[in-house]
């Protein structure tokens, strides 16, 4: 991978931590605990749990990302980033830019999601 590129994706890298910073504050907020004494009707009570049950799953996925893209940002530099963990050929850059967080060619993520 030529430097440009890995600066450029430095840069996407870091934007894509902050927004998903941004993404875990709101969903925290979202997933606080409702109070049972709270009069908002059954129905009404019953679909705020669902929905915090929903913006728990989202945190747990955002946390997950952003731990990915902390990883992808300190491997930048390693001479092994950028190749596929499974057949070691290297990932196209333009697929580092969407997912920079993946360590997996596109043909080697669709050989294990099958």
């Amino acid at each position: 991978m030529e430097n440009e590129q890995k600066i450029k994706l430095k840069e996407n890298i870091t934007e894509k931590m902050k927004a998903t910073k941004e993404n875990i504050a709101s969903y925290k907020l979202l997933t606080k605990p409702i109070s049972p004494d709270n009069a908002i009707g059954r129905l009404t009570r019953m679909e705020a749990i669902n929905s915090k049950s929903i913006n728990e799953a989202a945190l747990r996925k955002a946390r997950e990302t952003l731990s990915k893209l902390e990883r992808a940002l300190a491997k930048i530099d390693t001479p092994d980033f950028g190749f596929c963990r499974e057949c070691e050929e290297p990932i196209p850059p333009a697929r580092l830019l969407i997912l920079p967080e993946t360590d997996l060619c596109v043909q080697c993520a669709e050989n294990i999601s099958g």
